[in-house]
């Protein structure tokens, strides 16, 4: 015990009071801020420095003087509590609501501000750091799983960073947990961890972590948390609170909670309670405040706690808890859970289980098979281990109060400064009191914590509205005054002459450099070294060197130079020169003498060479004679006048250096526009002649083609000699004065159109003034046909082929009409009898109809109960059927080992509810090759029942497995394909996870409309004769199931006498009905009231016919039943002659003819063979016909079969057209959102749509595809082809082919793909074609609906789960469920504990031992474990 002896030496340093002796000091003006709205929290940025304020509305940034940096406007907005974000048009109760700052935490490596606030639901957004004004992210549309504050005011809620390691290979994340109370519109999640960064499938502020127990109770509402601290230490998390006990007594008590930081479950979660005790009493119980903890001792931690009393509001007290004494005492506690110390009512010794309802001992660990736990093996708890805890009241850590008051103590903050402790205190009158030596004095009224700066520098009060420095050690301006104070933050700092801190005194760790009360005395400084210090230590930066007017400012490559400069304030002056070549880009002396003369560049003789003037020798005067080097063209005509370009250097330095050029003697203009410094100019040739420049005429020889058409467009090649003589630009060429488009040098030229005649034309081809005729071309002329030759042979043959083709095509629509009109009549003659038909059935049906559903409410419809129900959803379809030993419940285990396999049973499953084990089990048997579909689906059925009493953890296996089945589809298979068939134990788990959660659902809504359908289906199968051995029928939906033949009948009302007794039942049945099938029907009338499974069989009695005072007993086969060669014919009631009204008795024999009918069938199975008598019914089969008449015209018999079979089609539209309303009402109860929705539909709908949108290859048509086998793939089929899976009724296989008709309507309306049915589709196919597209968009607006529907929430399903696990699990067989669950363990044994050596996690938590020990006690195997 935490005892008062132990505060003694804290005491003394704690229990007096300073804020500021001198009230002068007080009076001067403190820096700080105001809002304009209340402040709700403050954060600080420990680097930075900034100070951050949650206010109303506002995030503003201030920095360490309180002037503000930035802000962000965070309301008000249009909201409501209860309307789901997004908020839209929708919410109609939306209006402006403030938004109310309810956590704002400082995550500084990645330099953002976490800000939660009231509004939209509690959801937060991140901020920069720097600039809270820019918003990193926000958003209102991930749903319910991203909400983490309150939208309630009076609910507090803290958090604090930490990091969280998830996923395989492990990632390390940064999350924020979050401790909450209770609102009334908010989850019920107490701790919550929640991520700041997307990962895999989750997304931000999602929770990471899911503890039932702690995060989605039912009862946590009646705890009224009200949470004061979250901190972190040494690896663990601790949340300060109070709580009431959740019973009526509504007094609140503290609590501190630990969990360690790396605990992925909440393992290991524990409450210690503190009491803060006065005369042994836990006077003052509730937490007001806490501070962030100061080292009292070395290496010792202390909580500083602000704590009220209920019992006296007007008292408070501030109480003190060593960081160890807690750890220590929570030690305790969870080490005697874990040892099994128990008192005599087996109930725990020192803790509890909070928020649960259970009654039963939790800490009986020791005494479970092989596992010996201790708090140093499991430091953070483990699944198998006992967990949320609390301690009980005689196990909390009790100290006495350090310091009392009278008035409510609001805030904390503590420190330690120079070796002292100082504690400040704020209380509700407007005090904040520093509990050191001395008394307080008032300020503001306190409303929220204190904040003190970065690293413990200054003191933050938060007001209403404002932000109030306390400590102001700068006021003081001499020593006096400044050691008067007294204060541990204060102290003179000698050598700079000021009241400061002794972090901020320059030499003050030096003696005497820093002056402090209560000891030290001022000093008075005469003189100090050196007496001068350099300007730049000084203030006056304006007075100290520069240099300016830098000279000269150009500076040539290569030449030494020197600068001149005029200092002042030097080392702040920048020079700007620029540094040059003159050899660069001047290659001859024009270029060189063409430079600027500020360079100072000369063309040096000796180097023949552009360099700086200084560095030259000798400068030539005059630059070299020209020097040509190319003349472009080389050729050109006599006449002269072409464009010549010549090249060369030292062509002159600009362009009037050029004075006159000529070629041959003959001037040319020069083309000064066209002038290049020194290397190029362009004259225009006159007439030309030079050494360099040859003269001579182009001899242009021939031209072709030499027609072309008159529109023009043909390209004329002309060839020649010296046709290069000229530049393009000088050439032209003409076709009868016509300029052509020259195209290319080599004289080729496009001539243009021009109107002539064919006449002989001249081409000319002109050089400059030079002009050549090359020769004649002309037009060609086309021979035409005249039009009226035209005109008649092209329209007589059209208006013959019109012609033939009107007369033939009235011809043909006159026949096609009238085999339309012949069709038509048929085809509504057809129609009219199948209407009529359908009418006369369907009024028949609903009058008959209405006696069996006037008086069906639910307790006359025969629903199964639930264990019933689930065995024959998940283990009727296995090969054992009704013999499964799940169904049966029967075990062959000896007597003396039964308490054994019980414990041992326990223990595996505690091994199941390992969340890595069985994920390393499932994974171990889905890679065997022998462990196939069947026993997958099987594997997956035991495991439900196994865990069913956990719905809330299966359901999490569920989606983990889902989710690693997501991944292996979309990247290396279809999506599409995906949950299509049961070829993974997960996809069997979501089968029987949507029969566990829609019973309720089809006993309240779809059940109803269900057993109508079933019933209207059979009652009117029955109406019709029905082949008993071929099963087959006159009415059906099925055209293989569609008696062939029209087979003669009468309905006979039989007058039925039960028994001796008096009473009489009248019964319909038909005089071509098997005797079996009489009593079929007298059965099902005689005992509608009962379930199909408490009437008697049809072997178990006997039918007697009584047309007068003789009886005779009426069975199938007899002595006297006919015979057709090798065929016998089953004995009806025409072939004994019963007539209508006739009396017929049932009665019960003692000895059913169960033995003689497999005699029976034995006989005619081996009559078979021996080709003996054959049965049937009313039909014999098609391919059994007698030889005979198989040799007399098969084909002709074959082919007339066929043609009859195709008649009777039309009682399929017969009997649909009777069934259409009720299969009408069955789809519309599953597929109406009007109604009640499921909430697992809609909670798996939002999975698949959320794993979807993070998926950029799934589109809308593969979500609907996965919603598809989901749900009506899945489920709805199911059930609807076996409705004995939900009731207590017998499917004949009559029945049973009709179903499958809607069952797959009911499949083809739930897919997009568009069916193209033609005349060769199955009849089934076509019966439903019109109302697919009907049934298709019912299926759409399903699906949009749910989507549109409020979210479920995981604590919404989880509590529905937990009800139905509450409810049912004690009906299973949950004990045999795990026996043949470790038979695949025993079976894959070596595989398995392979898997789990292999998983680190499984071995620190030394699953492979725990399975080793389970295996020695269920095998009765003797190890050495």
């Amino acid at each position: 015990m935490f005892s008062l002896s132990e505060m003694a030496w804290w005491c003394v340093v704690a229990l007096l009071m300073l804020l500021c002796m001198d009230h002068s000091s007080c009076d001067q003006p403190h820096a700080q801020f105001s809002s304009q709205t209340d402040i709700n929290t403050v954060v600080q940025d420990p680097r930075t420095g900034r100070i951050y304020l949650g206010a109303v509305n506002n995030i503003y940034q201030l920095d360490a003087r309180l002037q503000k940096e930035s802000a962000y406007t965070t309301g008000p907005r249009m909201d409501n509590p209860s309307c789901t974000p997004p908020i839209t048009n929708l919410c109609t109760e939306a209006k402006n609501m403030n938004n109310i700052n309810k956590l704002l935490l400082v995550n500084s490596d990645s330099n953002t501000l976490v800000v939660c606030g009231s509004i939209f639901r509690g959801i937060c957004s991140l901020l920069n750091l720097s600039h809270v004004d820019n918003v990193i992210y926000f958003s209102d549309s991930k749903g319910e799983k991203t909400y983490v504050a309150t939208t309630e005011e009076t609910v507090s809620v803290v958090g604090v960073i930490s990091r969280f390691k998830k996923g395989e290979p492990e990632q390390n994340l940064t999350v924020f947990l979050v401790g909450k109370g209770y609102g009334g519109s908010d989850s019920s999640k107490l701790i919550s961890t929640r991520l700041l960064q997307d990962y895999q499938e989750l997304v931000r502020f999602e929770n990471v972590v899911e503890a039932s127990t702690v995060q989605a109770s039912p009862f946590v509402q009646r705890y009224l948390h009200d949470f004061r601290h979250a901190f972190k230490d040494s690896g663990h998390i601790y949340f300060l609170f109070s709580r009431t006990t959740g019973s009526s007594d509504s007094r609140k008590i503290t609590f501190v909670a630990r969990l360690c930081e790396s605990d992925d479950h909440y393992y290991s979660y524990t409450e210690l309670q503190l009491n803060c005790s006065t005369n042994g009493e836990n006077t003052y119980n509730k937490v007001q405040s806490a501070a962030p903890y100061g080292e009292l001792k070395a290496n010792d931690k202390v909580l500083f706690v602000v704590f009220s009393s209920d019992e006296d509001s007007s008292m408070s007290a501030l109480c003190m808890y060593p960081l160890s004494s807690i750890n220590r005492r929570l030690e305790e506690v969870i080490e005697s859970c874990y040892r099994g110390e128990l008192l005599s009512d087996d109930k725990p010794k020192s803790v509890y289980s909070p928020y649960s309802s259970k009654t039963e001992a939790i800490c009986n660990t020791k005494r479970e098979v092989g596992v010996c736990a201790d708090v140093f093996s499991y430091p953070c708890g483990a699944e198998f281990l006992p967990s949320p805890l609390a301690s009980k009241p005689e196990y909390a850590l009790t100290v006495s109060p350090a310091y009392t008051r009278k008035g409510m103590l609001t805030a904390v903050a503590v420190a330690v400064e120079n070796e002292n402790t100082v504690g400040f205190l704020g209380t509700s009158q407007g005090e904040v009191i520093k509990v050191s030596y001395f008394e307080g004095t008032a300020l503001e009224i306190i409303k929220r914590p204190l904040q003190f700066l970065n690293h413990l520098d200054h003191l933050y009060i938060t007001t209403s509205k404002t932000v109030i420095p306390v400590q102001a050690c700068e006021q003081e301006t001499n020593c006096n005054s400044c050691v008067k104070l007294r204060d541990p933050y204060c102290g003179w700092c000698v050598l700079e002459g000021r009241c400061t801190r002794k972090t901020e005194c320059g030499r003050g760790e030096e003696k005497n450099g820093w002056l402090w009360s209560p000891n030290q005395q001022c000093v008075t400084i005469q003189a100090f070294e050196p007496p001068n210090i350099s300007c730049k230590k000084t203030k006056q930066q304006e007075k100290c060197p520069q240099f300016e007017n830098a000279d000269p400012l150009l500076i040539p490559v290569g030449y030494k130079t020197p600068i001149q400069f005029e200092g002042k304030n030097l080392e702040k002056y920048m020079v700007r020169m620029v540094l040059y070549n003159c050899s660069v880009g001047r290659e001859d002396c024009s270029l060189c003498k063409n430079a600027d003369e500020k360079y100072g560049c000369v063309w040096c003789a000796t180097t023949r060479s552009c360099i700086y003037r200084d560095r030259c020798t000798e400068e030539l005067p005059q630059c070299p004679d020209p020097s040509i080097t190319d003349i472009v063209p080389r050729y050109g005509p006599m006449n002269g006048s072409i464009l010549v370009t010549i090249k060369g250097s030292n062509l002159g330095i600009k362009k009037e250096d050029i004075k006159r050029i000529t070629v041959a003697g003959m001037p040319c203009v020069h083309k000064a526009e066209k002038y290049s410094v020194s290397t190029r100019y362009y004259v225009h040739n006159l007439m030309a002649s030079c050494a360099e420049f040859h003269v001579g005429d182009p001899i242009p020889e021939k031209v072709h083609p030499i027609r072309g058409p008159a529109q023009g467009g043909t390209v004329i090649t002309i060839t020649g000699q010296y046709l290069d003589t000229a530049s393009k630009e000088d050439i032209s060429v003409q076709v009868a004065g016509v300029p052509c488009e020259v195209i290319l040098e080599e004289s080729r030229s496009r001539r243009q159109r021009r109107d002539t005649s064919s006449e002989t034309m001249e081409l000319v081809v002109k050089f400059g003034h030079g002009e050549w005729n090359v020769g004649s071309v002309q037009y060609e002329k086309k021979n035409e046909v005249p039009l009226f030759i035209i005109i008649p042979a092209v329209l007589l043959p059209m208006l013959f082929f019109i012609a033939v083709s009107v007369y033939c095509y009235r011809r043909k629509s006159q026949q096609a009409e009238r085999e339309y009109e012949k069709v038509k009549q048929q085809l509504e003659s057809l129609e009219e009898s199948v209407r009529d038909r359908c009418k006369k059935e369907f009024t028949d049906l609903m009058i008959e109809m209405e006696d069996h559903t006037s008086d069906m409410s639910e307790a006359r419809i025969p629903f199964l109960d639930y264990k019933t129900y689930t065995d024959r959803v998940f283990f009727l379809p296995s090969k054992d059927g009704a013999n499964d030993v799940m169904i049966t419940g029967k075990l062959d285990i000896p007597e003396n080992r039964r308490a054994i396999v019980d414990q041992a049973l326990n223990q595996f499953s505690n091994l199941l509810n390992s969340k890595t084990f069985l994920i390393n089990f499932i994974r171990t048997l889905e890679s065997q090759q022998e462990f196939n579909a069947r026993s997958k689906v099987y594997f997956a059925s035991l495991l439900t029942v196994a865990l069913h009493g956990k719905l809330e953890y299966y359901t999490d296996i569920m989606r983990t497995l889902l989710l690693e089945l997501m991944e292996e589809y979309i990247h290396s298979k279809n999506p599409k394909l995906m949950l299509r068939r049961s070829e993974t134990v997960v996809e069997r788990m979501l089968c029987n996870w949507m029969s566990i959660c829609l019973y309720q659902f089809l006993k309240d809504s779809a059940g109803e409309p269900l057993y109508k359908l079933f019933k209207a289906i059979k009652h009117q199968v029955e109406k019709g004769p029905v082949d008993a051995k071929m099963k087959k029928a006159k009415y059906t939906l099925n055209d293989t199931g569609l008696l062939g033949d029209d087979v003669e009948y009468f309905v006979l009302v039989s007058v039925l006498v039960h028994g001796e007794g008096p009473d009489v039942t009248p019964v319909k049945v038909l005089n071509c009905d098997t005797i079996s099938q009489v009593k079929e029907k007298i059965i099902e009338q005689v005992y509608r009231n009962l379930p199909y499974s408490q009437r008697p069989t049809v072997d178990s009695v006997a039918l007697e016919w009584r047309p007068g005072s003789t009886g005779q007993i009426l069975s199938d086969l007899d002595l006297t039943s006919q015979k057709e060669g090798r065929w016998k014919r089953l004995n009806t009631l025409a072939h004994y002659n019963v007539r209508d009204n006739a009396t017929l008795v049932l009665s019960r024999v003692l000895h059913t003819q169960q033995s003689f009918d497999q005699n029976q069938d034995s006989h005619e199975e081996r009559s078979a063979l021996l080709e003996d008598d054959k049965v049937f019914h009313l039909v014999r089969p098609a391919d059994e016909l007698d030889d005979v008449k198989s040799k007399r015209g098969s084909m002709k018999d074959k082919a007339t079969t066929k043609a009859i079979t195709e008649i009777y089609l039309t009682r399929l539209l017969s009997m649909k057209g009777t069934l259409q309303q009720f299969v009408d009402d069955f789809f519309r109860s599953v597929l109406c959102t009007g109604t009640v929705v499921p909430p697992a539909v809609k909670y798996f709908f939002d999975f698949l749509d959320e794993q979807a949108h993070k998926h950029e290859n799934v589109d809308e048509e593969t979500i609907h595809i996965w919603k598809t086998n989901s749900l009506p793939l899945r489920f709805w089929v199911n059930i609807l082809k076996n409705p004995h899976f939900i009731f207590d009724v017998h499917v004949t296989e009559v029945v049973d082919a009709s179903l499958s008709v809607i069952a797959q309507t009911f499949m083809d309306a739930c897919t997009k793909t568009e069916h193209k049915l033609t005349r060769e589709s199955p009849s089934n196919k076509l019966l439903y074609a019109k109302e697919i597209s009907t049934y298709k968009k019912m299926v759409d607006d399903y699906y949009k609906g749910i989507r549109q529907m409020v979210s479920v929430s995981d604590q919404d399903m989880n509590t529905h789960l937990a009800e139905v696990s509450r409810s049912h699990t004690e009906k299973l067989n949950t004990q045999v469920a795990l026996h043949q669950l470790y038979q695949y363990a025993s079976k894959y044994y070596d595989g398995i504990i392979s898997s789990l050596e292999e998983d680190p996690a499984a071995q620190s938590k030394q699953l492979t031992l725990r399975l080793q020990q389970i295996a020695a006690a269920l095998e009765n195997k003797v190890t050495d474990l």
